[in-house]
């Protein structure tokens, strides 16, 4: 269940990694083939559409006007694909709570994660310390997805 907890700690910073992290999991063999929840983000397309909705939240995030990430639409897309993910990653018969515990830890990791960007961005700006936080979202959405032995083949 940790991998569903990491993939709501980083929802909880960005609402579209958890997507692309799922989908390089699916394209890479990371996520075993008898999980239906995981065939959309092998998808290429799927998944390079997901790629690209992340890049456009990380570019957007610099912007003056970028909403906080605890207003209600931001809360509501970090619960929404944190507990997709959340069920991805989490073993069979346990896809419910895996959704739960992302959930959960994105909506409180995106209180948190606001109030120390904040912090951060009295001392280094708004854009050198959201590209550090893209960077450290990326890296541990892409560890918590692709975590473990690799499970089947890279799709076709």
């Amino acid at each position: 269940m940790i991998r569903s907890v990491l993939i709501g700690l980083a929802g909880g910073q960005r609402a579209m990694t958890p997507l692309a992290a799922v989908a390089v999991a699916a394209r890479t063999g990371r996520v075993p083939p008898d999980n239906p929840l995981a065939n959309p983000a092998a998808n290429p397309l799927i998944a390079a559409g997901m790629a690209a909705l992340a890049a456009a939240e990380q570019a957007g995030d610099k912007m003056k006007t970028a909403p906080d990430r605890t207003v209600p639409s931001g809360l509501t897309a970090r619960a929404i694909t944190s507990a997709y993910a959340g069920a991805v990653l989490a073993a069979p018969g346990r896809r419910y709570l895996g959704a739960g515990l992302a959930t959960a830890t994105a909506l409180l990791s995106g209180y948190a994660g606001l109030a120390l960007r904040e912090r951060a961005m009295k001392r280094w700006g708004q854009t050198a310390t959201g590209v550090v936080e893209d960077w450290a979202v990326m890296a541990l959405a892409l560890a918590a997805a692709t975590a473990g032995r690799r499970a089947v083949a890279m799709p076709t």
